[in-house]
């Protein structure tokens, strides 16, 4: 017996007296079975890439225009923010001369009335000119420091000579050349100083 290349087995003919006709009939119809097979198995399916590839375009062009906006709204927000720092300064600035002025116009007239003025009288419209302008600085976070009779402190102090005083302890401020000021407990300018230092012979000589 011979098989046929179908995928389900055909009966042969026999020499028992089947029916030609039949066995015909079953061999045609095998062979359109096992055609059909074939040609369903070469229809072309469709495939999912273009679909996600479009999808994939709009979503990065979603993104893109997410990324400008974004882009944009920042560049807007640091030019605003640099408007308004400096407008505040300029406002802390003008605020600043504000204040300031009265003292330079006493310092004016100080100086107007001087020669018809005794100078006791011109100390004390220096002396309310200074205060004034201590207050100046108060009114602006600036405070002036009294350093004479403490400890030297690098931080704060610059030493510009030392003196030897027995009667004070060593390493103590003992004179202020120029006044140091701090502002919110930091120092804003340290203040200048003669520092007592009793390792070395009487008499002040120049730090550094």
């Amino acid at each position: 017996m011979r098989k046929t290349p179908a995928s389900s087995p055909v009966p042969l003919l026999t020499t028992d007296g089947d029916d030609v006709g039949i066995a015909v009939d079953r061999l045609e119809s095998a062979a359109q079975s096992h055609d059909g097979h074939r040609n369903a198995s070469q229809v072309p399916q469709t495939e999912p890439c273009a679909v996600d590839a479009a999808t994939l375009q709009q979503e990065l062009a979603a993104q893109k225009d997410d990324y400008l906006r974004l882009a944009a709204d920042f560049d807007n927000f640091k030019k605003r923010t640099r408007r308004d720092s400096e407008r505040q300064a300029t406002a802390e600035k003008d605020a600043f001369i504000a204040d300031l002025l009265p003292a330079v116009d006493n310092l004016e007239r100080a100086l107007a009335s001087g020669q018809s003025s005794s100078c006791e009288q011109l100390h004390q419209g220096v002396e309310m000119t200074w205060q004034q302008l201590g207050q100046l600085l108060n009114r602006h976070g600036i405070e002036a420091v009294e350093d004479v009779g403490r400890p030297f402190d690098p931080h704060r102090h610059e030493a510009v000579s030392v003196r030897h005083d027995p009667r004070q302890p060593d390493h103590i401020v003992l004179e202020v050349i120029q006044r140091g000021y701090c502002r919110d407990d930091k120092v804003f300018r340290p203040a200048k100083v003669i520092v007592n230092d009793l390792s070395h012979s009487p008499g002040a000589r120049h730090a550094g």
